[in-house]
């Protein structure tokens, strides 16, 4: 039997830091806070060292009468979170210093929404995962915001703050018509109450279900805010807010999917909803992604292409699907982040994110544009990079499970998508860029480009350790 304390360590400890941060953020002078950069690295570091060493040596186990869920799923889920979360700390150092105000609760409201992704991975019933998801859900609502002098970020997190809530509220609504129909809100229970019996009730609740996860992915048709959102935001919320709260919904898209619209009652009308959305998000992001002229607007478009590769690893309803959604969601962490981060240190140092603004790039920070063009050319699929095998693997998954026409969709998205990845990495090497500053890298900033275009090169010549850690992963589950 587990100790609770034990087995929460991550999340006590990610809760007590928070708290931390935030009494630095308002009890110490603004003119004494540079350490806080570092106290949230190393704090971070220590977190996920020991959630890593959870993963390899720790037991699987469910407790607290199944609201929470201790396995290899939820514990490789936190990896992905805490990774993402050091990531954009380590990529923002400069930004959040240019912050006029309010630069000690930054941190803290990070490491609030990792918090709360972290308990959507582990939740076991549906009102855990509720507050989970307002938890990183409120906290993005504020760090959108963050920017309260800039009107563009101050309507983001209007925006963000309206369509979040209403999608909270069908969510919670499709949550109420499962525990009317079961009288539980654990999905195991609810899952051996349907049992075979399709009735309009738990059809509706489907569909609010979907409805509600379906916008924190940004899947198609409840996409429409990303762009405005991604575009407005602080680029290190984009960064964290693409990344890793797109990995927690899937978290918890996946766990409801297997335990409970899988079911009889739910796999005929789930399966065809999935698969109608996946095809559409696919076609949408890619298409409407070509014509974009600002990089957070077309990575915004390019995310929601990326939800609905993920989603065709869930449509497999395998192993090998599942194992293909946990090993592409971590490596569009790295991909995403490289991206994002020179998107970050335009914004820094030229206050603008066009890509017109990325002209002669080359020139101006050679190790920039070697990390986004590494980064594109691995979120566009291209070998030997680590998207190509994320890829692979999604695609090869649902073509085992009979789902040949998905893959070709997928396959025939990923081709187009490379034209618009193209267009900016031929603006950074091949447009004129006279009269733009130079961008020189250093610190932290650095460490984080070099880094994850190392790992996403690495993981695409040598992908077997991170496989075989999402295969055990997803086992979990089955």
């Amino acid at each position: 039997m587990f100790n609770i304390a034990t087995v929460l360590t991550p999340e006590i400890a990610l809760a007590a830091l928070a708290l931390i941060l935030l009494a630095i953020g308002l009890l110490i002078p603004a003119g004494a806070r540079k350490g806080m950069m570092p106290l949230t690295v190393f704090s971070l570091l220590g977190v996920l060292s020991y959630t890593l060493y959870d993963f390899f040596y720790g037991q699987e186990a469910a407790f607290l009468d199944g609201l929470y869920m201790h396995d290899q799923f939820a514990v490789y889920f936190k990896v992905l979170f805490l990774a993402a979360a050091l990531l954009v700390v380590l990529s923002s150092g400069g930004y959040v210093q240019k912050l006029p105000k309010h630069r000690g609760e930054f941190y803290s409201l990070l490491l609030l929404a990792t918090l709360g992704m972290m308990l959507m991975a582990g939740a076991g019933e549906l009102i855990t995962m509720y507050v989970g998801l307002e938890l990183m859900t409120i906290s993005f609502y504020i760090l959108v915001a963050y920017l309260a002098d800039d009107a563009r970020s101050s309507e983001a997190g209007i925006k963000y703050l309206v369509l979040g809530a209403t999608s909270s509220a069908i969510l919670l609504y499709g949550i109420s018509l499962i525990y009317g129909l079961t009288g539980s809100t654990e999905l195991a229970q609810i899952a051996s109450s349907l049992g075979g019996n399709l009735t309009p009730a738990s059809l509706l609740a489907t569909v609010f279900i979907l409805a509600g996860l379906g916008f924190k992915i940004s899947l198609v048709p409840f996409h429409l805010w990303a762009p405005d959102i991604y575009e407005g935001a602080p680029t290190p919320v984009t960064a964290f807010l693409a990344i890793a709260s797109k990995a927690a919904a899937f978290a918890v898209l996946i766990r409801v999917y297997l335990l409970t619209m899988n079911s009889q009652a739910f796999s005929a009308t789930g399966q065809t909803l999935l698969f109608v959305m996946a095809a559409i998000t696919m076609i949408v992001g890619n298409l409407i992604a070509i014509p974009q002229t600002n990089l957070k607007r077309l990575l915004a478009f390019s995310s929601i292409a990326q939800a609905g590769y993920l989603m065709v690893g869930i449509i497999a309803e395998s192993t090998a699907g599942i194992k293909g959604v946990l090993f592409y969601a971590m490596i569009y962490v790295f991909a995403n982040m490289g991206s994002f981060a020179v998107a970050t240190l335009v914004a820094e140092k030229q206050g603008s994110s066009e890509i017109k603004d990325l002209a002669g790039f080359w020139r101006r920070s050679p190790l920039a544009t070697v990390v986004m063009t590494a980064s594109l050319l691995s979120l566009a699929g291209i070998p030997p990079l680590a998207g190509f095998v994320g890829k692979f693997y999604l695609f090869s998954a649902a073509m085992d499970q009979g789902y040949v026409a998905i893959a070709y969709i997928g396959f025939v998205m990923s081709m187009i998508s490379v034209y618009y990845y193209l267009s900016v990495i031929k603006v950074m090497f091949l447009a004129e860029g006279e009269g733009l500053p130079d961008v020189p890298v250093h610190g932290a900033m650095k460490f984080t480009m070099v880094f994850t275009m190392l790992i996403t090169i690495a993981i695409g010549l040598y992908p077997t350790p991170l496989a075989q850690m999402a295969i055990a992963a997803a086992q979990s589950l089955f």
